[in-house]
């Protein structure tokens, strides 16, 4: 893979150049690591918005930067500018359980879209969240959320998959308190985010009656779901026969058992273990009475180049479209560079598949 050598630059953009360059040299292990450090830094370098800075993405926002100097990194921190209403609310016990909310202007409860940042549950963070999607939802009349969750050293993927849940409870508990309507929730999200959301869209409600915590007693529901370069399944005996194997070099260690916090490869063949991994499979778990996805991927097809191409391969979206149409669940794909290849403006696809699903009349967004 090429470097950027021999360029004469100074200040943030040199900076932003040597990093890309080290990203597409270092071994695959540590450039997911090294790539979401850069997205956090140069957030405007994730073209599509799906909270995932592909090497793609990089090297053009590298070349951008070559072009322009340091006027685009300005404009992009101009973005951290959008404020939220509430910030930093605490919706579970983790330092991590954090959300913010951005509120439409409404005397009647507004609906909810809610973001869940990627970052291959391991890297990210709430501030991940699209301000052109914030912006439109808030000028629509459609109130926005982000959260925080834990990470898998902390806690095991079918945990964190219900901390993404309770934060859904949560903002039902407090639904008079943020002029929510309760009833109108979706959710997306880019990589893990996307995985997550979709998950959400088709689990059994979590809500929990007789729970001593009220926040468990809510419903974990959605009306409608994004999925950004996300995953159809986090059973990853599943993933391995319908997406595709992860070769030695693409792996990290133990990955799989330690995925669901097991010690051994031996554990995830016992009764515990396949009840975890079927709960975790939006494959499995998709029925007639879920909610609609809008299902997108940025990648081509073909066979898995590398770790992030297998992550986000359009191989998800077309199982799960399959699965969807099988079972009867609304599912609108959209593919940039595999077939069958969708034309226009993806943000907008998704924005309006949320407003149709919410209820909301789409108005011209300032600035269109």
């Amino acid at each position: 893979m090429r470097h950027f050598k021999g360029l004469v630059l100074g200040g943030a953009l040199m900076a932003v150049l040597v990093a890309v360059g080290t990203v597409v040299s270092i071994a695959a292990d540590a450039k997911a690591d090294r790539l979401q450090q850069l997205l956090k830094r140069y957030p405007a370098a994730d073209a599509n918005k799906d909270g995932i800075l592909s090497e793609a993405e990089a090297r053009d926002y590298a070349r951008k930067l070559k072009g322009q100097g340091e006027a685009t990194e300005k404009k992009a921190d101009n973005s951290k500018l959008l404020k939220p209403t509430f910030a930093d609310v605490k919706y579970g016990p983790h330092e991590r359980n954090v959300l913010d909310i951005w509120q439409a202007k409404s005397s009647a409860p507004t609906p909810l879209v809610v973001y869940i940042h990627g970052g291959g549950f391991r890297a990210g963070d709430k501030s991940k969240a699209s301000p052109d999607m914030i912006k439109a939802c808030v000028e629509n009349g459609v109130s926005y959320m982000s959260i925080s969750y834990r990470f898998l050293p902390d806690a095991p993927i079918q945990d964190i998959l219900r901390d993404c849940a309770r934060a859904i409870q949560y903002v039902r508990y407090k639904a008079k308190d943020f002029n929510i309507d309760p009833k109108r929730i979706a959710s997306y999200g880019g990589s893990a985010g996307a995985g997550t959301s979709v998950w959400l869209a088709f689990h059994d409600d979590l809500a929990d009656p007789k729970n001593a915590d009220p926040v468990l007693r809510e419903s974990s529901r959605l009306v409608a779901s994004g999925s950004l370069n996300g995953q159809a399944t986090y059973d990853l005996k599943e993933w391995e026969e319908k997406i595709g194997k992860f070769k030695p070099e693409w792996t990290r260690g133990e990955e799989a058992p330690a995925f669901y916090h097991f010690k051994t490869e031996a554990d995830l063949e016992t009764e515990k273990g396949r009840k975890i991994m079927a709960d975790c499979s939006m494959i499995k778990l998709a029925s007639k009475d879920d909610a609609p996805v809008f299902l997108y991927c940025s990648n081509e097809g073909g066979e898995p180049k590398d770790r992030g191409h297998l992550l986000h391969h359009p191989k998800h979206v077309t199982v799960l479209k399959e699965q969807c149409d099988k079972v009867g669940v609304t599912a609108e794909i959209f593919l940039s560079n595999a077939e069958p290849k969708s034309t226009g403006n993806s943000n907008e696809a998704l924005r309006n598949f949320f407003f149709k699903h919410l209820g909301v009349e789409v108005k011209v967004t300032k600035g269109e």
